[in-house]
C-alpha cells in the first residue's frame, strides 16, 4: 500500500495581469536623481549610504507655513519645537532662528535646548516624568512647565516652598475629542473633573499661580472635528477658571499632533484619510477657540508645539540595494543596507521609495528587507517594483521625523545626517558613527581583566 502524500499547506498570492491591478493601471514609478537640486549620485559619493538628507528649503517653508497661517486667525501665537521629534542641533536651531522655542519633555532635552541658546524663559517642559533636579532648574528659570500628576505637583510646591519661591506654572489636561483615542495617561481628566479638582488642590496649596494649561491629543491626528473641539473645551475650561476663582492664563498650549504627508499603513487608497493642510488645523483651533471670554488687552498667547507636521517632510534617507531574492510565494525580496534601525518608523508608515535612476521592466510584488539579521527588519513590505539591480540607490521618504531619535546602533552603527541649504550648498550635521563612538562607554571590571 503506498504512503499516503504528505500535506502541504498551500501558499496564497495576489496576481495582477501585467502592470493592472483593482485600482487601474500602474502609475509608473518615478524616479528621483536629486534633492534640492543637489545629485543623489553626489550625496552618496562624498558621505556614503546609506545616508539621511535633510532641506533646510522645506522645513523653513513649512515653520512658515503654519506659523503664518495661525497668526492670521490669533492675535499672539508662539511656536514651540518639539525636541523629542528630532533633536539634531542643527534642525533645532533653525527653528530656532525662525522664532520657534523649545518644547522638552526630559532633562536631557532641557539641556539641549539650552546649549542650542534657548532662554529658559522660553522652554515648555512636558512630559510625565521630570527629575526633581531638571523640575527645579525649569521653576528657577521661569520655564513653562506643565504639570502631568499630583505626584509633580507636590514636587513643584516642595521645590518652591524651599528655595521661597512662587512659580508660575501650567496644567495638562486630557479629554475626549473628536474621533481620536483619548491619550487619557497624560495630564488630568478634563471630562471627569479630575481637572479642576487639580486646580482647586494647587490653588489651595498657596505655593504655586496657575499661569497656563496645556493639552496634547495624540500623535498623527487626522480629524481636524478634534482640534476643534479639544480646543473649544480649553476656551470653556479657562472661562471657568476666570469666572468662578479669578484665575487669568498667560498662556493656552494647544499641543501638537499634527500629520504630516506621509501615509499610515492602515490607510488603504492613496486619497484615504488625505493628510489636511497646516491651514486647516490653524481654522479648526482658532473656530475652536472663539469661546475664550478675554478682554483682547489679556488675550494668553496661544502656544503650538507641532513636530511631525513641520519636519517630516525634510527628510528623505538614500539606501542602496545590495541584493536580490526570490522568496517562496513568489515576490521578489530586495535587501537594500538602511533597516528598521536606522527607519523606526517603517513600523507605522507606508514610505515613499523611489529609485534615484529610471528602472524598467514589468513591476510585480516586491518586498524590500533592511540589512539587519532580524525577520522583522522590513523597510517596505507591499509595493509593485520593477527589478532593480544591486548598487541602485533608492530614495525613502518621509523620514524628517522621529528617525534620528529613535535610531540604534543595533548590528550596525549609525549613518550620518546631511542639510542642503536653499543655495544648494551641503554639509554634515551629524557624522557617521564609529566603533569607538560605540565602545567608549562600556567599562570591563577588574576580576574580568585579571587584576
Amino acid at each position: 500500500m503506498s504512503e499516503k502524500p504528505r500535506y502541504e499547506r498551500p501558499s496564497l498570492q495576489r496576481h495582477r495581469s501585467g502592470a493592472m491591478n483593482k485600482m487601474g493601471s500602474f502609475p509608473g514609478l518615478r524616479s528621483k536623481g536629486q534633492i534640492d537640486g543637489v545629485a543623489v549620485g553626489e550625496l552618496v559619493e562624498r558621505y556614503g549610504s546609506p545616508v539621511f538628507v535633510f532641506s533646510q528649503r522645506t522645513l523653513e517653508d513649512r515653520i512658515r507655513t503654519l506659523r503664518d497661517a495661525m497668526r492670521l486667525r490669533w492675535p499672539r501665537v508662539q511656536l514651540a519645537w518639539s525636541y523629542k521629534t528630532n533633536y539634531l542641533d542643527a534642525i533645532c536651531q533653525i527653528h530656532h532662528r525662525e522664532g520657534s522655542w523649545a518644547e522638552v519633555v526630559s532633562g536631557m532635552e532641557y539641556e539641549r535646548a539650552m546649549r542650542n541658546g534657548v532662554p529658559t524663559s522660553q522652554i515648555v517642559f512636558n512630559g510625565p516624568y521630570k527629575d526633581d533636579a531638571s523640575l527645579e532648574r525649569a521653576l528657577v528659570g521661569q520655564s513653562m512647565v506643565n504639570l502631568d500628576h499630583y505626584d509633580e505637583l507636590a514636587a513643584a510646591e516642595r521645590i518652591a516652598e524651599r528655595l521661597g519661591l512662587r512659580p508660575k506654572v501650567g496644567i495638562r489636561l486630557n479629554m475626549s475629542a473628536g474621533s481620536t483615542p483619548r491619550w487619557s495617561r497624560f495630564g488630568f481628566n478634563l471630562d471627569s473633573g479630575q481637572a479642576w479638582d487639580a486646580v482647586r488642590r494647587l490653588l489651595g496649596g498657596g505655593k504655586l499661580d496657575l499661569a497656563g494649561i496645556h493639552c496634547h491629543l495624540g500623535t498623527f491626528v487626522l480629524d481636524l472635528d478634534a482640534y476643534r473641539e479639544a480646543a473649544g473645551k480649553l476656551a470653556a475650561f479657562a472661562n471657568r477658571l476666570r469666572d468662578e476663582l479669578g484665575v487669568k492664563l498667560d498662556w493656552l498650549d494647544v499641543g501638537g499632533g499634527f500629520a504630516s504627508q506621509s501615509r499610515l499603513k492602515s490607510q488603504y487608497l492613496p486619497g484615504e484619510q488625505a493628510t489636511p493642510p497646516l491651514s486647516r488645523y490653524a481654522e479648526a483651533v482658532a473656530d475652536g477657540l472663539r469661546g475664550l471670554n478675554t478682554p483682547p488687552s489679556e488675550m494668553p498667547l496661544l502656544i503650538l508645539e507641532t513636530g511631525r507636521a513641520l519636519v517630516d517632510d525634510a527628510g528623505t534617507l538614500i539606501t542602496t540595494v545590495v541584493a536580490n531574492k526570490r522568496l517562496p510565494d513568489g515576490r521578489r525580496a530586495v535587501v537594500v543596507d538602511a533597516g528598521v534601525n536606522t527607519l523606526f518608523t517603517s513600523f507605522w508608515y507606508q514610505h515613499q521609495i523611489h529609485p534615484a535612476v529610471p528602472l524598467h521592466g514589468t513591476p510585480e510584488p516586491t518586498v524590500i528587507y533592511g540589512p539587519l539579521c532580524m525577520n522583522i527588519d522590513v523597510v517596505a513590505d507591499s509595493l509593485l517594483f520593477p527589478p532593480v539591480e544591486v548598487g541602485t540607490h533608492l530614495l525613502v521618504g518621509p523620514v524628517g521625523a522621529y528617525n534620528i531619535p529613535q535610531s540604534m546602533q543595533f548590528i550596525f552603527l549609525r549613518p550620518p545626517a546631511v542639510l542642503i541649504s536653499p543655495r544648494g550648498e551641503h554639509g554634515l550635521i551629524r557624522r557617521a558613527e564609529v566603533l569607538e563612538d560605540l565602545v567608549s562607554l562600556d567599562r570591563v571590571p577588574d576580576w574580568l581583566r585579571g587584576e
